[in-house]
């Protein structure tokens, strides 16, 4: 049995850049950072990013880049690629993708609707709200060798 999967929470690094494929199919490309803190030996506090660059498309790459901005709290399932193709200048150019096949999205300050205040105001009571975080996801396979025009 054969299994590519790949899960990583994490947050957005940048607004997402949506394109059309020539087919007119959308794709939405991204990146999601993930930290790793650990203490060594010493107990040294450690920390370490990585930084994931995520595709998707058709629906969900419309539902990134209409909801998912930099710095939101993400979730995304889906599978790895590994792509190389040769440069203008004729190296040898190499890429790893997350290929988005579901994605969650992250909770938002102040719940859904609400307006982004940097600041709440004194005054207002916080009350606990419960809102079901919506699950997004890719309804068809893509060829990815023909299709990405990037």
């Amino acid at each position: 049995m054969d299994l590519n999967r790949a899960i990583i929470v994490g947050r957005v690094t940048n607004d997402p850049e949506k394109r059309a494929l020539p087919s007119g199919q959308s794709v939405a490309s991204f990146s999601v950072a993930t930290n790793r803190v650990w203490y060594d030996s010493e107990r040294n506090k450690k920390e370490e990013s990585q930084f994931h660059n995520i595709i998707a498309f058709g629906k969900l790459a419309d539902v990134v880049s209409q909801y998912l901005q930099k710095g939101a709290t993400v979730l995304i399932e889906g599978r790895i690629q590994y792509r190389s193709w040769d440069g203008k200048d004729g190296q040898k150019h190499y890429r790893t993708e997350i290929l988005a096949e579901t994605l969650q999205l992250g909770p938002r300050p102040g719940g859904a609707g609400a307006p982004q205040s940097k600041s709440p105001s004194p005054s207002a009571k916080k009350e606990p709200q419960e809102k079901e975080i919506p699950t997004v996801s890719a309804d068809e396979d893509i060829d990815i060798e023909e299709e990405i025009p990037f």
